[in-house]
């Protein structure tokens, strides 16, 4: 699905004199504007047709029609997030209540984030990869054992690449990294401190980002060439990562074996030589 609000939030900087309103309209009320069609909007926001037009498609849409649709499908999965996020505030009395709510959170997270990675850019993704020197992957906490995931898929199929566990070694990564390199980082909230610091300098060294983060405008969104987007339907003030832990995991999985099926015969041919195959020998019994 291809978020409307957010490639406004990016594109109303430099917005025309004349798409201006229009981007400030559809920004503060739009649910209004996916209600509207083509004539009522450009009356509210006080701009010919044709502007709508040619902003739809600046922005990567077909059509008036095409983003309308997307702005509808976009409002009701941050509505449905919302309604999510509300329930797992609401205690879970019995321990079969706590079994389904946990599992049916993880689901729907799953499903959510499905919607929201665009194939376009997962391609592109691929693409940045496979054409880097090594894959830099950054991440705290729940965040860095998805981050560490990627690290092991990665090995697996002898894509060089690097991991640290502290944050001071993740600094001197992102500092000490290429142009001709690439890195992931993982963060749900996309406003950590340390890894927007990461995300700077790696912008600096002119390193190009994916981000596997929420489905929200944050610092780390703008900083990334791509977005793999996970639903936003935790608090961030949470107990403990669950669903946006899942549905990191599940983005990772994704981009792995959308790297893999780019050159299939290759890297399964290194998956089963990467493989553990022979059997420990066992140990002899001990002198009595």
């Amino acid at each position: 699905m291809k978020s409307v609000l957010i490639r406004l939030e990016h594109y109303q900087p430099g917005a025309s004199v004349a798409e201006k309103g229009l981007v400030d309209y559809i920004l503060s009320a739009p649910e209004a504007a996916a209600d509207s069609d083509i004539h009522q909007l450009s009356r509210m926001s006080y701009c010919s047709p044709s502007t709508i037009v040619r902003l739809c498609r600046k922005l990567g849409f077909d059509g008036y029609r095409d983003m309308r649709k997307q702005l509808s499908c976009e409002l009701a999965v941050r509505r449905r997030n919302t309604e999510q996020r509300a329930r797992q505030l609401e205690p879970a009395g019995r321990l079969e209540d706590v079994i389904r709510q946990t599992t049916y959170g993880s689901i729907a997270s799953l499903e959510e984030s499905m919607q929201l990675i665009e194939p376009d850019t997962l391609a592109k993704c691929v693409e940045l990869l496979a054409g880097c020197d090594t894959v830099l992957l950054f991440g705290l906490g729940a965040s860095w054992l998805v981050a560490q995931d990627a690290y092991l898929k990665f090995l697996r199929i002898g894509k060089r690449s690097a991991c640290c566990g502290d944050i001071h070694s993740q600094y001197l990564l992102a500092r000490s990294a290429k142009s001709t390199d690439a890195a992931i980082i993982v963060s749900y909230s996309g406003c950590t401190e340390e890894m927007i610091r990461c995300a700077r300098d790696l912008q600096a060294q002119g390193t190009p980002i994916i981000a596997v983060t929420r489905f929200r405008h944050s610092p780390l969104e703008q900083l990334a060439a791509y977005c793999l987007y996970v639903a936003d339907m935790e608090e961030l003030f949470r107990s403990g990562a669950m669903g946006s832990r899942i549905a990191q995991l599940n983005a990772v999985d994704i981009l792995y074996t959308a790297y893999v099926n780019q050159d299939f015969a290759r890297n399964v041919d290194r998956l089963e030589r990467s493989q553990l195959t022979k059997p420990v020998p066992d140990r002899p019994p001990a002198n009595v």
